[in-house]
């Protein structure tokens, strides 16, 4: 948030009381409207289609244009990383890329050697593509939400819950390569090494258990992610809201402790934004280890 917004939140709210929690929900919550800088943009909106018992609306909304531009920029940027990096190998570069390439390129290999391969072992390279990519995208989203007017994908439950859902989609598939018929063993516990008069009854009571238990990744997954991000915009909000009520009450005096306090929080909220990121990075990396070498 800018000066310039305070204001402008102020003068609309001249004549009446200043409702803080609409002004957070309003800022939070996504919307068929873009805010750049002070105008507003109506997105596009289409008719609702369905299919069976489902309604599907493919309008576009503010947390969509910015996944698109978080995809944008994450392609972009590590396109360009690679050429330069493969450039330099090619040349014979004995310390790689220089620059922001470089920067990246640290990047990507602290996430591959350090997350990847620490977890899932040998099978590593076969999933780095896809952890590499989600860290950068969370991150993109995340850093996003920061910027004056911008909004943070990631801080919509819908937009966690379907990045949950693919990563349970590649954790299960990696279970079923790894595996193969043994997979069968990650639904179904059946002890061996018990009698059989205890195994059925504790199959009967611990497979219920073990298919709880691969559910409850992926919703973890995308209740802390949501939960954080959206825990401290709503922090900052309210510390603005506090500027703009003391605007409005002309109240000048208030105003230095909230913002002082709000920068405090954006700068936190950056470390927050990589920590999230990799966090989710590092619990995808630890599930598909984990069922990979899965055995009872």
């Amino acid at each position: 948030m800018t000066p310039r917004l305070f204001a402008m939140e102020a003068a609309a709210e001249e004549g009446g009381g200043f409702d803080i929690s609409n002004y957070i929900l309003h800022h939070l919550a996504d919307s068929n409207e873009l805010e750049v800088f002070g105008k507003v943009i109506h997105l596009p909106r289409f008719a609702p289609f369905h299919i069976g018992p489902l309604t599907v609306d493919m309008s576009i909304t503010k947390h969509v244009v910015f996944m698109m531009l978080a995809a944008v920029l994450v392609a972009i940027i590590l396109i360009i990383a690679a050429r330069d990096a493969a450039r330099e190998h090619r040349a014979g570069a004995v310390r790689g890329p220089k620059g922001a390439a470089n920067v990246m390129e640290a990047a990507v290999l602290f996430i591959r050697d350090e997350v990847v391969m620490k977890n899932i072992a040998h099978e590593g390279a076969r999933y780095a593509p896809y952890v590499v990519s989600v860290f950068f995208f969370i991150l993109f989203c995340n850093l996003l939400g920061l910027l004056p007017w911008g909004a943070s994908p990631t801080g919509n439950l819908s937009v966690t819950a379907v990045l949950a859902v693919l990563t349970f989609i590649v954790v299960e598939v990696a279970g079923m390569r790894a595996l193969g018929k043994g997979y069968i063993g990650t639904i179904v516990y059946w002890p061996h090494d018990m009698p059989l008069g205890m195994r059925i009854p504790m199959s009967l009571i611990m497979t219920p258990v073990e298919l709880l238990g691969k559910f409850t990744k992926p919703f973890a997954l995308a209740i802390r992610l949501y939960a954080n991000m959206t825990a401290g915009h709503a922090v900052v909000l309210a510390l603005t809201g506090l500027v703009v009520m003391a605007i409005s009450a002309s109240a000048a005096w208030v105003i230095p402790a909230p913002l002082l306090m709000a920068t405090a929080i954006m700068v936190l909220e950056i470390f927050v934004a990589f920590l999230q990121a990799y966090i989710f990075a590092m619990l995808t990396s630890v599930f598909i280890g984990l069922i990979s070498t899965a055995h009872h």
